[in-house]
């Protein structure tokens, strides 16, 4: 519960672009922090909990903890260091409510300490959902835990479902931009550059989800995360290119009424909804001049040019570790291709090569399998990488 209405929150991946967008969210809602979490980028978290005086912080890399610690020693904050030291933090913070903003595979296990130290959960690690959705949600479920959507898609989903019960629901239609190659054939995307990628046209993100925006590997991973968040199947939910990103998703009923939500693209807004519980603020956004706009326009994903929408579907339909498996041999070939290691098109190439040979984790179903499917599709992938 709020302690005299002032929000306590938890703030994982503190530094990514999700993480410095919640900072400013805090600030506007006059929030408190109890505890900070990043990667290696110590400077910045010291910053930030100067700033806020959260009880702890912890940093994933133990070197990057040591010099923490060091920063820090002339306060009272409590510095742990990886993943243990993460989870301890989660367990001990007295936050309403946690934001969990890591980025990849590593958010998950946050993500269940959350739900099992039964405080709300502020999601923005969709990786928790693609890899162990069915695990998650059946968690929270046991333990009670309200689990709010932050990406700017479940965010709205999340929003349309208010205006009618679930039996009335017929599909959900998740929107994208499309990305910056939107248009682009096969062989337009032979040459271009890590730079030309990372130009997107709408939403300012870190390099990881902006790359997946231009495969649309975001879209899928967001089809595979909806699914999970509303209990739908894949089947009934759609994409749908919206190159504006005004509409950010939208709910049909059974009566062929649809119900869309719509705001400027500024993940703040998305960052307060999750943090409040789904209640509605004083906005921290600008508001929408549809005048201005003019125009909204729609179009079909072309899943030729970019095939691992599709992949996206097939591996939630085939269940198991399958997700797993595709999140993480995407990540290992996202990071050769901003490393120069590979090109923009091997990205979805060797994800599906990846994919193709280990259906076999399809049988896989406890987290203990999907963690060993997760280790064993970033080993099959470098092994055609590098």
């Amino acid at each position: 519960m709020k302690k005299n209405n002032v929000i306590k929150v938890d703030l994982l991946g503190s530094t990514g672009s999700i993480g410095e967008q919640a900072i400013d969210v805090v600030r506007k809602l006059g929030a408190q922090v109890s505890c900070i979490c990043a990667n290696k980028n110590y400077i910045r978290v010291e910053e930030q909990a100067r700033e806020f005086k959260p009880a702890f912080c912890a940093m994933y890399d133990y070197e990057a903890a040591k010099s923490l610690k060091s920063a820090l020693a002339d306060t009272d904050i409590r510095v742990l260091c990886g993943e243990e030291g993460i989870n301890e933090m989660i367990s001990e913070s007295d936050a309403d409510v946690s934001l969990n903003a890591i980025i990849g595979e590593a958010g998950l296990t946050p993500t269940l300490e959350v739900i099992k130290s039964k405080k709300a959960l502020a999601l923005a690690n969709k990786e928790s959902l693609v890899v162990a959705g069915d695990i998650v949600m059946k968690e929270a479920k046991k333990q009670g835990i309200n689990v709010t959507p932050v990406d700017s898609e479940h965010c709205a989903i999340h929003q349309c479902l208010r205006s009618g019960k679930p039996s009335e629901v017929k599909k959900m239609i998740i929107t994208a931009s499309g990305g910056p190659f939107f248009g682009y054939s096969k062989e337009m995307l032979a040459d271009v550059t890590a730079e030309n990628a990372l130009a997107h046209p709408t939403w300012s993100m870190g390099a990881k989800i902006t790359i997946d925006s231009a495969t649309l590997m975001n879209k899928g991973f967001e089809l595979i995360e909806a699914s999970h968040l509303f209990d739908i199947e894949i089947n009934k939910i759609e994409a749908i290119v919206h190159r504006e990103s005004i509409i950010h998703s939208m709910v049909e009923y059974i009566d062929n009424s649809v119900i869309a939500q719509m705001s400027v693209p500024d993940m703040r807004y998305c960052i307060q909804y999750g943090i409040c519980g789904g209640t509605r603020e004083k906005s921290v956004i600008d508001e929408l001049n549809l005048s201005k706009i003019a125009t909204l326009s729609f179009f079909s994903p072309d899943t030729e040019v970019f095939p691992l929408l599709k992949c996206a579907i097939e591996c939630k339909t085939w269940g198991g570790a399958m997700p797993a498996v595709l999140n993480a041999a995407n990540e290992i070939a996202v990071d050769a291709f901003l490393d120069g290691k590979i090109g923009f098109v091997e990205i979805s190439e060797k994800v599906i090569e990846t994919v193709n040979s280990l259906k076999y984790c399809s049988d896989y179903k406890s987290l203990i399998q999907i963690l060993d499917a997760d280790k064993e599709a970033r080993e099959y992938v470098k092994s055609i990488i590098y």
